[in-house]
């Protein structure tokens, strides 16, 4: 996760509604965490559970600010699962977990406000 935008940035370009759909933004529950110190960026390991569909994902997430890993097991969160599986280090992160930058720029994990079955897409 990328926390660098300018909190006062415009917003984007317009897209077309097809651009939208093409991301594939998902809620899984978290059921591991733990630090993950080789990491340039001080980040979390997390396996997700996306449900039956999707399955068990991982994620490194620039979340450490804000979140111990033992306090995430059990939480919900928002990922793009269709994005290609990106290398970081020895870790293969496969999903990008969500979250809005606070007003010192750590990350604020996306979750719904309400419980939702793990793999509901946002639309």
């Amino acid at each position: 996760m990328h926390a660098t935008h300018a909190l006062d940035a415009p917003a984007a370009a317009p897209i077309a509604f097809d651009d939208f759909l093409a991301v594939d933004i998902r809620v899984g529950t978290v059921v591991a965490a733990e630090p993950f110190p080789e990491a340039r960026k001080p980040a979390l390991k997390l396996v997700i559970d996306f449900g039956p569909a999707i399955g068990r994902k991982k994620s490194s997430a620039q979340i450490t600010e804000h979140y111990e890993p033992q306090a995430l097991l059990g939480r919900q969160v928002a990922a793009v699962v269709n994005f290609p599986p990106r290398q970081i280090g020895k870790f293969m992160s496969e999903v990008l977990t969500l979250g809005f930058a606070d007003s010192s720029g750590a990350v604020v994990l996306f979750q719904p406000d309400r419980p939702v079955p793990d793999g509901s897409r946002l639309f």
